[in-house]
């Protein structure tokens, strides 16, 4: 059923994210009225780029800016009475919206530029590059974001590069680690991601062949420098990149832009899924600021955001998936039903990596530690956690086998440290039992890995900071509960 919007009361096709609450604030960003906002910037576009090469006259480009609300480049077209409905309807018979578009279009220029209207384009011509503009939009929002979120793991780091933690492998207790450590590699992965993902955006460029890919249409209008000049104009006027060639079905700027999104919610994922792993009862390290509630249980405090985080990247390899199946069955020179697989598809990944990463940046703005719970697990095992080091050291004093057993008895409720005091031979090669059970002492280049990430972050501080970032919706305001 079409929702009621109760503040236009207009009749909305589609969802408003009430199964996707990790995207709820940022879909109107790529709605369809956001997609034929730009589809119409792209048909805008398309004339000013004649008059910029010198074909079309510059009065007719202005005029049919004027009518169809331009905004800029690398802006969409203001429509807000548009006939979603209808050119949704009337987009089934010829398998695109741009046809019926087209024709609503010419109804709102005057007759003398109307002839400017999709002047030699092809319908891909018009989808492929809107959708380029809406994923340029939509991708530097969500880059802004991952920065955001960088910047708030190099003050965690920073801040508990020396707590020292139990590191977990297959999820048991393995060496000792620190908590900044550990923040260390959610960073590294956020910042490549967001390096990627950067120079991805600055890759995506308009799409400008005509009907078979070889700007026959616009050699015929303007001749051939004029078609050769074309691209270009019209790549700056949506301030996209210049095509090298058609990609009507050579697909690497969806698959790569799939790519950069989804390798962005994979570093996401990683640390969605350790916060609420140690944000468990049991465990208690960790703790989102604003933890969700429970509708029967007023105790919880549940790690909300990373929960929708985790959606989110379990969704997007399949989305990406999907993305390369239409690229690898592009056929001929226009794609059929692929190409048409792409646009959901393609928007459902940049609606998940914008909206999980906004929370992301929230999430780790706000992630709270309670260094009791993190001394406490750290002292589970009773020193055991540095048997990596027991077997090492005292291997060549104690011999190896003799080392396991005091190690497999202390695991059978020993205390280990008076294991250790009661061999002889320990105390005669000067070793400090003490010392030698101390998980702070085994940490290796814990710290000087922590101080790498921090230094190579320091090194792109230059990076224009990131616009103002308002809270995502579906949260209200609560107290903060900081942790100890």
């Amino acid at each position: 059923m079409p929702f009621e919007s109760s503040e236009s009361g207009r009749r909305v096709i589609g969802d408003v994210g009430l199964l996707s609450p990790v995207t709820v604030g940022t879909d109107a960003e790529l709605s369809d009225a956001a997609v034929l906002e730009a589809l119409v910037a792209a048909e805008v576009a398309l004339t000013r780029a004649w008059a910029d090469v010198g074909v079309a006259p510059r009065p007719a480009a202005d005029e049919i800016s004027t009518a169809l609300g331009w905004r800029g480049p690398g802006e969409g077209c203001a429509w807000p009475d548009a006939p979603l409905e209808q050119l949704a309807a009337d987009a089934v018979a010829g398998g695109n919206p741009v046809i019926p578009l087209v024709g609503l279009l010419r109804d709102r220029v005057a007759a003398e530029a109307r002839t400017w209207v999709h002047r030699g384009a092809t319908s891909q011509d018009v989808l492929d590059s809107a959708l380029m503009l809406l994923a340029h939009r939509s991708a530097t929002a969500t880059l802004g974001e991952l920065r955001a979120a960088a910047a708030s793991l190099e003050r965690f780091a920073a801040e508990h590069r020396d707590e020292v933690a139990a590191a977990r492998t297959l999820t048991q207790h393995a060496v000792p680690t620190t908590v900044g450590l550990r923040a260390a590699g959610w960073l590294r992965g956020i910042r490549r991601a967001a390096d990627h993902l950067d120079r991805t955006i600055a890759t995506l460029p308009a799409q400008l062949a005509g009907a078979g890919g070889t700007l026959a249409s616009f050699v015929q209008i303007g001749g051939v420098d004029a078609a050769r000049a074309l691209p270009a104009a019209f790549a700056a006027q949506l301030a996209l990149a210049v095509p090298d060639g058609p990609w009507h079905t050579q697909r690497w700027p969806v698959t790569e832009l799939g790519d950069a999104l989804t390798r962005a919610l994979d570093a996401l994922g990683v640390v969605a899924a350790d916060v609420a792993t140690l944000s468990r009862t049991e465990v208690g390290e960790l703790a989102e600021r604003s933890g969700g509630g429970s509708s029967a249980m007023p105790q919880k405090r549940n790690p909300a955001r990373s929960v929708l985080i985790r959606s989110a990247a379990l969704r997007a390899p399949g989305l990406a998936a999907t993305l390369h199946t239409a690229a690898a069955l592009a056929v001929d020179e226009r794609p059929d039903g692929a190409w048409h697989a792409e646009w959901p598809t393609l928007r459902e990944l940049l609606r998940l990596a914008r909206g999980a990463s906004a929370h992301a940046a929230v999430l780790l703005d706000g992630l709270c530690v309670d260094p009791d719970a993190v001394a406490r697990n750290l002292a589970l095992t009773r020193g055991l956690i540095v048997s990596e080091r027991l077997a090492i050291v005292l291997g060549p004093v104690l011999g190896a086998e003799r080392v396991r057993g005091l190690v497999a008895k202390a695991g059978r409720s020993a205390d280990l440290a008076e294991l250790l005091r009661a061999e002889p031979d320990l105390a005669s090669a000067g070793i400090d039992v003490d010392e030698i059970l101390d998980p702070a002492h085994y940490l290796g280049l814990a710290g000087d890995l922590v101080d790498g990430a921090l230094a190579a972050d320091a090194l792109t501080a230059e990076r224009p900071a990131s616009p103002e970032r308002p809270e995502p919706p579906g949260y209200p305001a609560t107290p903060e509960k900081e942790l100890p």
